[in-house]
């Protein structure tokens, strides 16, 4: 369902899409299934790119929460009789430290309208539609495009007849779509599970912790209706997993999570480079340079007087 107040959003959407797609043309044919993927994945790209600063900002919150927790360990310890006024010491405490127990919603919450148009637009191409500022030629290019076989603006659960109308193989349709689906939903397992380990390594007497973890498991199952979205959506889906991923794995491997020893003591860890450290390489560090040698003096004797040498005195 199209919501009017967002139609500067669809347009807005178009009008990337459009402009991406135009410039892949000058070297791969315009209704190439290749074409219409790197342009999928590109405007997913310039997407969380603009959003990167929010991630920022979710990873630096998440972070002074982290230091936060023993403190938070001990409140929930004290008013473990009281969870009305330990709830309002810990909202106190994070209020003064500027942490935001919400900020890791703000990706979320940010890249929505965005998944909502880019929903409403392959929508409008799927049926044939030439709106929100798209010429009948990029409907078309869409339209004839196909992504392994599969067509871009094909369901899984698109009939066996439209789908031969867009020149595919039902069958081959189908598999690229489940295969898609299933990689969203592992990808999204990987994402939530490595967010709920951190998370859990953070706040082990977390009394949400049950919960998170029955989030790990649930979450993946949310791909399934993932099906009833076009090939191009889930591909769309599937490349903000992966970014989510990288970029979790990235920020956690160069922050690594404080460690709180028997009396109290935080020590951080040295950074790592996880898998990309692995595959790339690690930085390379200019040596440090030598230290210059220490200059020898040598005591050398006074000269002593001739009349000094040989015991004569002056006359």
């Amino acid at each position: 369902m199209e919501l009017p107040f967002l139609n500067w959003l669809y347009t807005a959407v178009a009008w990337v899409i459009t402009h991406i797609h135009a410039g892949y043309s000058f070297f791969i044919p315009s209704d190439s299934g290749l074409n219409w993927a790197l342009t999928i994945i590109t405007l997913t790209v310039l997407m969380r790119l603009l959003i990167f600063p929010l991630f920022m900002k979710q990873m630096r919150s998440s972070r002074k929460m982290q230091e936060l927790a023993p403190k938070v360990q001990e409140l929930r310890k004290r008013y473990k009789n009281d969870k009305q006024r330990m709830n309002q010491e810990v909202m106190r405490l994070y209020q003064e430290a500027g942490a935001n127990p919400l900020g890791g919603c703000l990706p979320v919450v940010a890249q929505f309208p965005i998944f909502i148009s880019m929903f409403t637009v392959l929508r409008a191409i799927a049926e044939d539609r030439a709106v929100f500022g798209m010429t009948r030629e990029l409907v078309e290019s869409a339209r004839e495009a196909h992504v392994f076989g599969a067509p871009l603006p094909a369901t899984f659960f698109t009939s066996a007849a439209d789908i031969e109308k867009l020149g595919a193989d039902p069958i081959v349709t189908k598999i690229v779509l489940a295969v898609f689906v299933a990689i969203s939903s592992c990808t999204t397992f990987l994402t939530v599970r490595q967010s709920v380990r951190r998370s859990m390594a953070q706040m082990p007497d977390n009394p949400m912790a049950q919960q998170q973890k029955i989030l790990m498991y649930v979450s993946p199952l949310f791909a399934i209706f993932s099906l009833n979205f076009q090939l191009g959506l889930i591909l769309y889906w599937v490349t903000t997993n992966l970014w989510t991923l990288g970029q979790q794995h990235w920020f956690y491997a160069r922050h690594p999570m404080p460690v709180v020893d028997e009396k109290g003591n935080i020590t951080t860890p040295e950074p790592s480079h996880g898998v990309f450290g692995k595959l790339l390489g690690k930085p390379k560090v200019a040596p440090p340079e030598p230290a210059p040698e220490p200059k020898i003096i040598r005591q050398q004797p006074t000269r002593q007087p001739r009349s000094k040498r040989t015991g004569s005195k002056k006359s």
